[in-house]
């Protein structure tokens, strides 16, 4: 079996733990709906599935990275069917060069998910971030931005576009954003 049918075996069995925490409604009604999200357990954390799927994506990244555009396009369909898997599994962020080029990987990869603008959020806080502890995000952002889908899914511009653009819109680290 091939690495990547390997990957997708493991992949879609975290996704299936994840899903019916993915999937769960949640009650609007509930005043205290957004307190409760953000302080109860971690999806990954109340499926019992970090390990797994941490190292799964871990996994992911690095065959990302190192393979061909064939292999990254095979990627991305792979989490683009794995929606619980995306949703909710995340590496700890290290502000380092290689902490956030592992989650710029990750932007890459997901290639905007279900919407762009969820993406366009994510990556302006990871850049503040990045900038506000002195980290210079730019070249990481052009080197992520060459392994990034030129297809534009959303009407936004495609991946490789806004990586480009966040690329262009930052000067110096901790300076104006």
């Amino acid at each position: 079996m091939g690495v990547l049918a390997e990957l997708e075996e493991r992949l879609a069995v975290i996704d299936a733990c994840l899903e019916p925490i993915a999937t769960r409604p949640v009650d609007l009604g509930d005043p205290h709906w957004a307190r409760k999200a953000r302080e109860g357990p971690r999806p990954m954390d109340e499926a019992g599935i970090r390990p797994e799927a941490e190292a799964a994506l871990e996994d992911v990244l690095s065959l990302y990275e190192e393979g061909d555009d064939d292999v990254r396009v095979a990627l991305r369909a792979l989490l683009a069917r794995c929606h619980s898997f995306r949703w909710a599994t995340r590496l700890p962020l290290e502000l380092s060069p290689r902490g956030l080029r592992q989650r710029l990987l990750q932007i890459s990869v997901e290639d905007q998910g279900r919407d762009a603008r969820d993406m366009m959020a994510d990556l302006n806080d990871l850049c503040g971030r990045a900038w506000d502890a002195g980290v210079d995000i730019r070249p990481l952002l052009l080197d992520v931005a060459e392994l990034s889908s030129g297809a534009d899914r959303y009407g936004t511009g495609s991946t490789r576009d806004i990586l480009l653009r966040a690329a262009a819109a930052r000067r110096e680290p901790g300076g104006p954003r």
